[in-house]
């Protein structure tokens, strides 16, 4: 098998044109150009230089050796460099959030993937559970979610925090809990955690939210709120998702006597080494959240 370490010494060899000069560009003795350059020659079966009164000229063979040669040494270096170069701003950066935040996030995301355009930004909305999941599994690089899990696999760290508001339809200005109970929840991924913490907080009848009915379903941020907004349930969102509704007239923010914060944690895998790229996303994101 051919040595990339003896090709290299070669084409340093022609470069210089001198056994000293290479041994000391590649910080090795002169006896080990000669023995690279002794097993190279042994391998191709044909003389490289040939020795003159003045040092060494190329014999044909050497002169095809030495152009082929230059390309492989070239090509290691590139992949050296390719493999071993961590930059800020090169590479995929896998990002997971439930889409109230998302709807924040992503906009300021991509206008850093435009000042950066080989940072290439992967974006998904999904539940709390589900972003857990995957950077537990090692399937996104960075999650933000708004419960905190007890993992020795991933760090937690609080970087926000965001109301959450009590969504009903128009008319029901005056909302007691018998009305909620009569209207329904309108779910969502992370609904039954939204609901428990805002309604445990302000009706004191209130026990878990599995004891109202469920008047429908949305898995999609933008739609929770259509079928509130045509009389069909109440939900409880966070104000990002809420401030996003393209029809807030339609739709009745109840004032509570208990305002409920949520707590956004910015979480990554507890690695001893990671990228450049994750840092600095990393830090974007966490200085986004805190403006």
């Amino acid at each position: 098998m051919m040595n990339p370490i003896f090709l290299r010494t070669f084409c340093t060899l022609v470069e210089t044109k001198h056994f000293t000069k290479t041994a000391e560009q590649l910080f090795i003795t002169q006896s080990a150009v000669s023995q690279h350059l002794k097993k190279l020659e042994d391998l191709l079966g044909e003389p490289l230089i040939q020795k003159t009164e003045r040092g060494f000229v190329l014999t044909p063979t050497g002169e095809q050796t030495y152009q082929e040669a230059k390309k492989v040494v070239a090509s290691l270096q590139a992949f050296k460099e390719k493999v071993t170069t961590d930059s800020e701003h090169v590479g995929m950066v896998k990002v997971m959030s439930p889409g109230s935040i998302g709807l924040r996030l992503y906009p300021q995301l991509l206008a850093l993937q435009t000042q950066f355009p080989e940072l290439i930004i992967h974006y998904q909305f999904a539940p709390n559970s589900s972003i857990i999941k995957a950077l537990q599994q090692g399937d996104i690089d960075i999650g933000l979610v708004t419960e905190h899990a007890n993992s020795s696999l991933l760090n937690f760290e609080e970087v926000a925090q965001e109301p959450l508001q009590l969504l009903l339809p128009t008319k029901f200005k005056n909302a007691t809990f018998d009305t909620l109970k009569q209207l329904g929840f309108i779910n969502h991924p992370d609904g039954d955690h939204h609901a428990n913490q805002l309604l445990k907080a302000n009706f004191a009848e209130f026990t878990h939210i599995k004891d109202i009915k469920e008047s429908g379903f949305s898995n999609q941020i933008g739609l929770i709120l259509t079928p509130v907004s045509i009389g069909l349930g109440f939900t409880v969102l966070p104000q990002s998702a809420v401030s996003s509704f393209a029809e807030p007239e339609k739709i009745h923010i109840h004032e509570l006597t208990k305002p409920i914060m949520e707590s956004v944690f910015l979480v990554m895998q507890n690695k001893k080494h990671t990228a450049k790229r994750l840092l600095f996303v990393h830090k974007k994101i966490k200085t986004l959240l805190q403006d």
